[in-house]
């Protein structure tokens, strides 16, 4: 189960506002969502969480690019939402890489064989064999750590959160009450 919310900055406080995300696919869908929410070109947080699984933040701050963190990494990569936030910057590959390589092997049909051949399997991988997979997400806390630290909240104090990290993030930039009415 999902719980997303958006916290807006104001000049009278913080606004709090639960969420749908049934029609954002992308990161910039996400980005756009939270400006709509702010006032002012103020600061927005998007919160999305995957019950005791994981949670992101996504900030963004009128037009700069969003500054994302994401709990874990790998479990968030198991969720249509979490795919959203894990950027391939975040994950240290070239933007749209697999995009063109699966257009181009889609385009050419590149399967190894020729018409009429039979496909081949590739050989089973050595139990010796410890190379690293390139497109593999790494477990743990992913993003930049230092996303709240302006707003109450530390590096340390974000990467400890466990359980209702939602509130606690609240509570630490002073949005606890507001968030109360949406939950």
């Amino acid at each position: 189960m999902y719980f997303a919310a958006l916290l807006a900055r104001t000049e009278d406080g913080w606004e709090a506002s639960d969420t749908e995300l049934d029609d954002v696919e992308t990161l910039s869908d996400l980005t756009d969502l939270a400006r709509e929410a702010s006032v002012d070109e103020d600061t927005v947080l998007v919160y999305i969480e995957q019950e005791d699984a994981w949670f992101g933040v996504v900030r963004v701050d009128g037009e700069e690019d969003p500054r994302i963190y994401v709990s874990d990494a790998s479990a968030a990569a198991r969720s249509s939402y979490g795919e959203i936030l894990l950027t391939d910057e975040m994950l240290g590959r070239e933007p749209g890489a697999e995009d063109e390589i699966a257009a181009l092997e889609e385009l050419v049909d590149l399967d190894g064989t020729e018409d009429g051949e039979p496909q081949r399997t590739a050989p089973a991988a050595d139990a010796d064999d410890d190379a690293p997979d390139p497109d593999a997400v790494p477990a743990g806390p992913i993003g930049e750590l230092g996303v709240l630290a302006d707003l109450g909240m530390s590096e340390k104090e974000l990467l400890t959160l466990q359980t209702d990290a939602l509130s606690e993030i609240a509570e630490a930039v002073g949005a606890a009450e507001v968030l109360e009415s949406v939950r």
